[in-house]
């Protein structure tokens, strides 16, 4: 199992990305799909979270990101993104994905993907 984030680079001050996470493996089920970001000298955060629940998925955001990033999820394509709208400066950092996956095999276990760098520039 494995989980490949993607769509990290540079954009102006306002501007929009959108990030992208890939889990893959065999029979897998993603029950949790996260993004984290750590910018230089600082300690990771969540930005981000989708949780998977029989009512209905969840979400919640930092406080910092709420109303400019979204999070989505495709569980039949076992992909999560983050669609990053009116970018600040302060949003540059190091952008990281990390699942909690289920497979027969392992059963659930929490994965963190590559980062990808986001660089907001004004």
């Amino acid at each position: 199992v494995q989980l490949q984030a993607s769509g990290g680079g540079l954009v102006q001050v306002g501007g929009t990305l959108r990030l992208s996470c890939a889990a893959s493996g065999s029979s897998v089920i993603v029950n949790v799909m996260e993004w984290y970001r750590q910018a230089p000298g600082e300690q990771r955060e969540l930005v981000a979270s989708s949780w998977r629940r029989a009512s209905g998925d969840t979400t919640n955001y930092a406080d910092s990101v709420k109303g400019r990033f979204t999070i989505t999820r495709d569980d039949d394509k076992k992909m999560a993104y983050l669609q990053m709208n009116a970018l600040e400066s302060d949003d540059t950092a190091v952008y990281y994905c990390r699942a909690n996956l289920y497979t027969p095999s392992t059963g659930s276990q929490w994965y963190w993907g590559q980062g990808t760098q986001v660089t907001v520039s004004s």
